[in-house]
């Protein structure tokens, strides 16, 4: 039995699942795709139907900023989470403070993610508006002005895609930005890159607070001097002015990709990075933009023949050479870039052994993968499927060595759950600093925590309704059956509209978000 795929979460509604049959009243899968183009080339186009494209709004990339001290949260005894200031909703709004915090919204939150910085800098946030919102007022940081503990102000904005339309295939690329990846900082501006469903770019983002005066060639108000009229020459000078934050495009990398992009990932040699979509896997180079290299392309001879589809992928923290990738059957492959230069052959094959007693109808649509990350050590990986997280030791390949279930009180009701779809929801997971607990969401705006050393879980929720702003979060409880108690919620009562797809961990603090809908809420571990 072949991978069921979903066609609206396929790559422009065109791939078809192959050997699988559905006796549903579902529309049938749309006509395969057309043949990709090659890596690195413009196909140009005046034929095609042409769609009339709704007016779209731009949504604006904000960044906010915050500086906090150099806490590390590691000491102390934990007297649980509690949730810092307020949330940001799609409004810009206050938030936490330590850490640098990066997320995407597009009438709800689509990325939520930290800078991988380990030293003390301003912290920054980004996210997309919401499209009923015509325009965002931006504050910048008054630095002069200190910040109280647990805040963040709006720092900057700026568009970072813009709304395309590919006449040749009349399809329509929305300017949601599906990843952001920040490369390690070299100097005093920050970079990062950032994508839509075909397009990444390198983006630099600076601050000026100095101006120059005294130019010998030109006014005050910019205007250029006569030469013959300048007696004397005058030495520039730097004067203070009002904070400006810069944000420019250095490099626009198109047209590799015939498939949606679903995954980026930089490199540990900070000059490459991958770009993945859901057949091929492309190496750019990030001084050259007119071409890349194809490293894996899984895409068949008949596309009647295809029974996966790549799902997520990155390189490993430490091994340049290295990287990894996830299917929709729930396999996982490593591949080593030393041994040839098109890695269809993997080094390694992770898969667990499925039970076939247990095997059902929906066994490979909730088996789909749909994060993967390396611990920051590079000794262990995760995943995530619909049901439950897993930990890989990347030298054992038969089995995961740990099994974390998220809702596994879900799996009676996973009729019901596909239809209404939510079972094709991709949950994202990640690491604490340490690799010493994990992290992932659940439905009814409910997270989960997991301590890999003494086996412990906790269920909490990102709300606004049940917290306030520095109290401290209550263990929430799901009853599966019997009698219920007080502080216990039914299964039955779960909201499957309210859900935590996006976390992210502080790499140096215990400090969380998570992207509730379109909420942002930050968690800091409370200590004596």
């Amino acid at each position: 039995m072949g991978a069921i795929l979903k066609p609206r979460n396929l790559p422009q509604r065109q791939l078809r699942a192959a050997a699988v049959a559905v006796t549903r009243s579902r529309p049938a899968p749309p006509p395969a795709a057309a043949r990709p183009r090659p890596t690195g080339t413009v196909r140009h186009g005046r034929g095609g139907r042409r769609w009339r494209r709704r007016r779209q709004q731009r949504l604006p990339v904000v960044l906010l900023a915050g500086e906090g001290g150099d806490r590390r949260g590691r000491g102390g005894r934990s007297r649980g989470w509690e949730r810092l200031s307020c949330s940001i909703s799609p409004v810009p709004a206050r938030g936490s403070e330590d850490g640098l915090i990066l997320f995407q919204q597009l009438n709800l939150i689509t990325l939520v993610i930290f800078l991988q910085q380990e030293t003390k800098v301003a912290e920054w946030l980004y996210f997309k508006g919401n499209k009923s919102f015509k325009k965002y007022c931006v504050s910048l940081q008054n630095k002069s002005r200190p910040h109280s503990r647990g805040e963040y102000n709006v720092y900057s904005t700026f568009q970072s895609h813009e709304p395309e339309f590919d006449y040749l295939k009349s399809l329509e690329i929305e300017e949601k930005i599906n990843k952001i990846r920040w490369l390690p900082q070299q100097n005093a501006a920050h970079f990062l890159l950032s994508t839509n469903d075909k397009t990444i770019k390198l983006w630099k983002i600076s601050e000026r607070d100095k101006r120059a005066e005294g130019y010998n060639l030109k006014d005050e108000d910019g205007r250029l001097r006569d030469p013959f009229r300048i007696t004397a020459l005058r030495v520039p000078i730097l004067k203070p002015m009002d904070l400006m934050v810069e944000a420019s495009p250095r490099r626009i990398f198109a047209n590799a990709h015939t498939y949606h992009i679903n995954s980026i990932s930089v490199n540990s040699d900070h000059e490459t990075y991958l770009s993945a979509d859901d057949l091929r896997i492309n190496l750019w180079h990030l001084e050259i933009t007119d071409r890349s290299f194809n490293i894996v392309d899984i895409k068949p001879a008949n596309m009647e023949e295809l029974t996966e589809v790549i799902t997520a992928a990155e390189f490993h923290p430490h091994h340049c050479n290295v990287f990894v990738y996830s299917s929709s059957k729930g396999t996982i492959r490593l591949c080593d870039m030393r041994s040839s230069a098109l890695c269809d052959r993997h080094s390694k094959f992770f898969e667990e052994p499925e039970d076939p007693s247990s095997r059902s109808f929906f066994s490979e649509i909730i088996s789909s993968i749909s994060d993967v990350k390396f611990s920051h050590s590079g000794r262990y990986m995760m995943t995530r499927d619909y049901l439950s997280v897993k930990v890989w030791d990347l030298n054992m390949e038969n089995r995961p060595v740990e099994t974390y279930q998220v809702h596994e009180y879900l799996r009676s009701k996973l009729c019901s759950l596909y239809e209404n779809d939510c079972i094709f929801d991709k949950f994202e997971c990640c690491w604490n600093g340490s690799d010493s607990a994990i992290m992932t969401g659940s439905y009814n705006n409910f997270f989960r925590m997991f301590d890999r050393n003494t086996r412990r879980d906790i269920t909490l929720e990102a709300s606004r309704e049940s917290s306030k702003p520095r109290a401290i979060l209550k263990p929430r409880k799901v009853c599966t059956g019997g009698k219920r108690k007080k502080d216990e919620i039914s299964v039955d009562s779960l909201d499957f509209n309210k859900k935590i797809l996006h976390t992210a961990w502080h790499p140096m603090e215990n400090i969380i978000a998570v992207a509730a809908t379109n909420n942002l809420y930050i968690f800091q571990d409370k200590i004596n």
